[in-house]
């Protein structure tokens, strides 16, 4: 199953189903552009395989960054440089898509110390400021930022745009009732919290056309009291194929409750648990006629392939193994292996490691295919971790300095 094409209702039709999710790539240079390193690990997961390729967190706007390392995609770009990544990605035969994306209350204070928010509550973690409620002009600015990073993502050779919706950033945060408790017409009703998103998606369409993939990541869950609910998620899913989605990807949770990031060990399951919100992917699909993606936990063909025969998905997302093995695809479909790279099921429990040690180590990895072209598998987790938070307190510093500041 997983190496059966895919039509989207765009007409790209994909060569198979497994799909490299985004990832914090952390690999923009200081003026936020597509590094040498990033351009080279693009190069390798084209060759690599995959049907798909997606790029990490694309901010749309330079002040809302999920972190200094993120690549922006704005007038400021070098669209040069991102030129050069697509024609990387492609270099096998892949699709790629930019996710655009709005941090919103989850820009760190060391970027934005108040980010624009659907309200003013704080993200109840360090590191990040108190946000501003955005006014309609505000908002109204954002829909054109990414109509606008679309279109430029079209100029630089991009086949497509997801548009983050989950996980937090701030079209997720418009639509949870926990977060968005305005009275105006961006809050209160489902309609009204999801006119936002919807906005985007109309602008979007109608900037670049019928044959460019416009795809949207959107939380199944916020897995928090009073936020975005699964049924609140059913709703949305069909407002959104309404108006002309080429895919949904499905995941869950934000910085406060990180449910995409999870791992689990060994120590903690004797069977490690896969496809963590396909669950919630089988309930959404009954409810739509275009394709559906999980991502979140796959490792062997026999799940995927199941999850593809069942109906439950569409598409299968990864994003870990593409650290481990760039070219894991390839071997994957030719049968030359029957599982993905998991070695994090090796890991201890997350209870005993400090927090994000896990996703932190992923991400340091990542920093080094970018900057000695492999990774380290040897490197202690804690080490990881801590290498990365020195190299992103590093970058911030010298993002911040090329930007005058």
């Amino acid at each position: 199953m997983i190496a059966n094409s895919l039509k989207l209702p765009s007409g790209a039709v994909l060569p198979n189903r497994i799909v490299k999710s985004a990832m914090s790539e952390a690999l923009g240079d200081d003026f936020n552009n597509p590094s040498d390193g990033l351009i080279n690990i693009f190069h390798r997961w084209g060759k690599g395989g995959a049907g798909l390729l997606i790029t990490g967190n694309t901010p749309i706007d330079r002040w809302h960054l999920e972190h200094a390392g993120n690549v922006v995609l704005d007038h400021h770009t070098d669209i040069n440089r991102m030129k050069k990544l697509t024609s990387a990605a492609k270099s096998g035969g892949a699709y790629i898509l930019a996710q655009l994306a709005h941090a919103g209350r989850q820009t760190p204070d060391t970027i934005n110390a108040h980010p624009i928010s659907m309200s003013n509550i704080r993200l109840d973690l360090p590191g990040y400021g108190e946000p501003r409620a955005a006014t309609d002009t505000d908002l109204e600015t954002v829909i054109t930022q990414f109509t606008e990073s679309a279109w430029l993502a079209k100029e630089a050779g991009f086949d497509g745009v997801e548009i983050h919706a989950a996980h937090g950033y701030l079209l997720s945060s418009s639509l949870s009732p926990r977060i968005n408790t305005r009275d105006d017409h961006w809050g209160g009703s489902l309609e009204n919290r999801a006119r936002l998103l919807l906005s985007v998606i109309r602008s979007v369409r109608a900037r670049v056309g019928q044959q460019f993939i416009v795809a949207v990541k959107l939380n199944s869950s916020d897995f928090q009291k009073g936020g975005f609910s699964h049924e609140d998620s059913i709703e949305v899913t069909k407002m959104l194929q309404g108006e002309g989605i080429d895919f949904l990807e499905i995941s869950g949770g934000n910085f406060e409750t990180p449910v995409s990031y999870q791992h689990t060990s060994r120590q903690e399951s004797t069977i490690a648990r896969e496809a963590y919100f396909l669950e919630y992917a089988r309930d959404i699909k009954k409810s739509l006629n275009i394709p559906i993606m999980v991502t979140g936990g796959f490792r062997s063909r026999a799940v995927m392939d199941n999850a593809l025969s069942s109906g439950a998905t569409d598409l299968i997302g990864m994003g870990r193994p593409f650290i481990i093995d760039p070219e894991f695809p390839e071997k994957l479909l030719k049968g030359l292996i029957d599982m993905a790279p998991a070695m994090e099921r090796d890991f201890p429990p997350a209870g005993k490691l400090p927090r994000g040690a896990v996703l932190n180590w992923f991400c340091h990895q990542l920093s080094l295919h970018g900057t000695v072209g492999d990774s380290n598998l040897a490197l202690p987790i804690v080490d990881g971790h801590e290498r990365y938070l020195v190299d992103m307190q590093n970058l911030t510093k010298r993002v911040l300095k090329a930007r005058g500041k």
